[in-house]
């Protein structure tokens, strides 16, 4: 009885809308892309569209590189020749490999230079310059990621790997899409679909589950939120690795322009997820897993350059920003 009451729980989740446009004076947009900081995987999807245009395609392709760096003593990270080659002069970004954070001794490393040490279940926020050498004294696997790097030869006395992000581009036919009006974020009656209900559409694309509801479909019984439209063509391109906010934040820019010109899609989708195991999701407020650890946000860019921004977090996690 005990287990049945367990799996019954269901774990809390955090998920907030807002609407703006980008060419508003108090648009967060730069700002909320830029301070999430550990990036896992970046999708977009965009309808009425078979091919991609050779502006985002390039993006796409020049999304990395990023490094492993295997047994890496945390010392190295407070070491000021690191400092001084990586953090002041510009974008670096960090974070172990292969742990988990409610169960093992995680670190992170923020473009600002401070060190984000998850020990013992707590979390600890400490300068670069100014970490206790007790803290730093194990290793690490890491992964690394910044502009302009090299990190191959900075670490060459160590086992380093270079890495490219994976690339999945795929056109999908016959695709419901729901209908969205800018200034409806709740929706309206037979009229426009909310911004939830759109979230939990982009879920479903994302995961290529069917959108039919056949009552034979032991998988999902999902459908299309109401009103839809049925297009023929859509392009979603998912990009895996350790991905830079500068990189997304090219590539959001890019996707606001895809509308300079008149195109047949009323609006296209950029989702970014972080990685479940980073100690902060945003800035430095503190991220766990627990029964999740999902930290992710959306931007819904229509052709008049307003915006969706949907951001959420999961069950032991505060308000996103």
């Amino acid at each position: 009885m005990a287990m049945l009451c367990r799996l019954r729980e269901v774990p809390r989740h955090l998920l907030v809308c807002e609407k703006s446009n980008f060419g508003h004076e108090k648009s967060r947009h730069r700002h909320l892309v830029e301070t999430h900081y550990h990036n896992y995987r970046v999708s977009f999807l965009i309808p009425e569209c078979g091919i991609l245009s050779k502006e985002l395609k390039d993006l796409v392709m020049d999304s990395g590189p990023y490094y492993f760096v295997k047994d890496l003593p945390l010392h190295e990270l407070i070491a000021h020749e690191f400092i001084n080659t990586f953090v002041k002069k510009g974008a670096c970004y960090a974070l172990t490999y292969n742990t988990n954070i409610d169960e093992d001794n995680t670190v992170a490393l923020l473009p600002n230079g401070k060190l984000i040490l998850s020990l013992d279940k707590d979390t600890y926020e400490e300068t670069g310059l100014q970490g206790r050498p007790s803290q730093y004294s194990g290793r690490k696997t890491m992964k690394f990621s910044a502009e302009g790097s090299t990190m191959m030869s900075y670490f060459s006395n160590y086992r380093i790997q270079e890495r490219q992000p994976k690339i999945a581009l795929s056109t999908v036919t016959d695709l419901p899409c729901p209908v969205l009006r800018s200034g409806e974020l709740r929706g309206e009656p037979e009229a426009a679909c909310s911004a939830q209900e759109l979230f939990e559409w982009l879920g479903a694309v994302f995961s290529n589950a069917e959108l039919n509801n056949e009552p034979d479909n032991f998988i999902s019984t999902y459908c299309c939120p109401q009103p839809s439209t049925v297009v023929a063509k859509a392009c979603l391109c998912t990009i895996t690795g350790f991905i830079l906010p500068e990189k997304i934040r090219l590539l959001l820019e890019q996707l606001c322009r895809y509308f300079d010109e008149p195109k047949l899609a009323p609006w296209v989708t950029l989702s970014v997820q972080g990685f479940a195991d980073s100690p902060v999701s945003w800035r430095e407020n503190e991220h766990g897993f627990r029964k999740g650890g999902e930290h992710l946000y959306n931007f819904v860019v229509f052709s008049n350059r307003d915006y969706w921004l949907q951001l959420a977090v999961g069950a032991n996690d505060d308000c996103p920003p």
